[in-house]
């Protein structure tokens, strides 16, 4: 260890760059991969207490891991550094000088709208290459066909194949660093080798969301495949690599095959999403303490999200999962930003949609605390969509005039008064997720639910 190494502080979660097979007793064996959690400091900064996944305890030497870090914010990962986007040819030959053979780039193309074209300097000269698009597949000599840009790369970079060369170093467009890099070098990398894919357990629009093994440990995979999506998806993966908390699903990492696309390697939630399990169990399972435990798994998540400034954005029962041990956990970061951050209302859900998010694109944590306020009416009508029998053109305008909808059957008139405060019209009104958290904690120990 250099002496410059800072002391993990206990809880710190490492990933293992080699196998460590234990001299001692009181030695931890583990395998290259393996996730460690440090327990402790040892009198020797070489050596840390450590726990593996299923919390067995051991010493453990400190240069065979990495410590594993967030993703920094404001980089701009990419599964194409490579890629530039809309320049000209003489963009391209600029970005490409001095000549270096096998130094390449991918731009669209300016002739033909909808291809894109490869440069590569070659002995001095920059020749471009037509990248045709038809039927969804990708070629340069319409003899070998790829389904999408990095397939081709991929291809191209081991073989020239009739190219002037093959391709040997990427020229990456400016400020974007490759998403293999930056996980690998945070420690959130997994490999390919260790994972099993067993079953489809779920449709999205971006690809599959399965049931996987990873070394012995059931987990859920995404994984996608358009070159597009995945783009949108790193951007989820590198927020959730910042967040930690028991109520928030866990990522465990991430894969990029560059053949195949991008794994998301998420904790398995057995018991599928919160408004599905709300629905199928129904009231005659679920007694009035399961709904206020998953309402304060729920505001726990969100009260953590609040404290690190970051902003859910889709906070609904279908974005809420359950593990086998009944444990309510927020998923789906796809729109979680920054705080800071505006974005495009086109796909936003209307019925779970602060008014002030949906009029001028205001997101903050009070729009969170809106959507938490119909989350609860979700939870306490088993599942049921919001605002019934009222057409969803119509539901923005009533809601501005300050229509609230009436509590669900059943619903403790104390939750209700909960629901009625994060529908407050002004945010600045609206409670906080710890003070959300604080009249829950109080309506469960009152047993003012009952």
């Amino acid at each position: 260890m250099s002496g410059m190494q800072a002391v993990w502080p206990s809880g710190t979660e490492c990933i293992a760059k080699y196998n460590f097979h234990g001299t001692a007793e009181q030695d931890l064996p583990f395998s290259k991969g393996d996730v460690l959690t440090i327990v402790a400091v040892t009198k020797d900064p070489n050596w840390y207490k450590a726990k593996n996944k299923v919390g067995r305890e051991g010493i453990i030497p400190a240069n065979y891991v990495q410590k594993r870090e967030g993703v920094k914010a404001g980089i701009k990962l990419s599964l194409m550094p490579w890629f530039h986007g809309k320049i000209t040819r003489e963009q391209a030959e600029r970005l490409l000088y001095p000549p270096e053979t096998g130094l390449f780039l991918v731009r669209e193309s300016t002739n033909y709208p909808g291809d894109y074209t490869l440069c590569v300097s070659c002995e001095g000269k920059v020749e471009h290459y037509r990248i045709i698009y038809s039927s969804s597949k990708l070629s340069i000599d319409e003899e070998v066909y790829f389904e999408n840009l990095m397939q081709l790369v991929e291809h191209y970079t081991t073989d020239a194949d009739g190219l002037c060369t093959r391709l040997i170093k990427p020229k990456v467009m400016e400020g974007t660093v490759a998403a293999q890099d930056e996980f690998s070098r945070s420690g959130w990398a997994l490999n390919m080798k260790d994972l099993k894919l067993l079953q489809i357990i779920g449709k999205g629009e971006f690809g599959d969301v399965m049931l996987g093994d990873y070394r012995g440990n059931k987990v859920a995979v995404k994984c996608i495949k358009n070159d597009a999506t995945a783009q949108a998806f790193l951007a989820e993966a590198s927020v959730m690599t910042q967040l930690r908390h028991s109520n928030l699903v866990q990522l465990l990492g991430v894969i990029v095959e560059e053949k195949s696309g991008l794994y998301i390697v998420t904790e398995y939630m057995a018991k599928g999403s919160l408004v599905d399990y709300l629905r199928s169990r129904g009231r005659s399972v679920l007694g009035a303490d399961c709904l206020l435990k998953f309402s304060l798994d729920v505001c726990e998540a969100m009260e953590y999200l609040e404290a690190n400034n970051f902003v859910h954005r889709d906070l609904a029962a279908r974005n809420v999962l359950v593990s086998e041990d009944n444990i309510a956990k927020v998923s789906d970061f796809g729109l979680t930003k920054e705080a800071s951050s505006t974005q495009d209302t086109g796909k936003l859900p209307v019925k779970w949609t602060a008014p002030e998010a949906l009029r001028e694109k205001k997101f903050s944590t009070k729009s969170d605390v809106w959507s938490f306020g119909i989350l609860l009416w979700e939870i306490y009508s088993f599942g049921r969509v919001p605002y019934p029998r009222i057409p969803l053109k119509d539901v923005v305008p009533r809601v501005e005039k300050g229509y609230k909808m009436d509590a669900p059957d059943g619903c403790p008139a104390v939750v209700y008064d909960v629901m009625k405060k994060c529908w407050t019209l002004d945010p600045g009104h609206r409670p906080s997720f710890h003070q959300l958290r604080e009249q829950l904690v109080h309506i469960k120990e009152k047993e003012l639910y009952l």
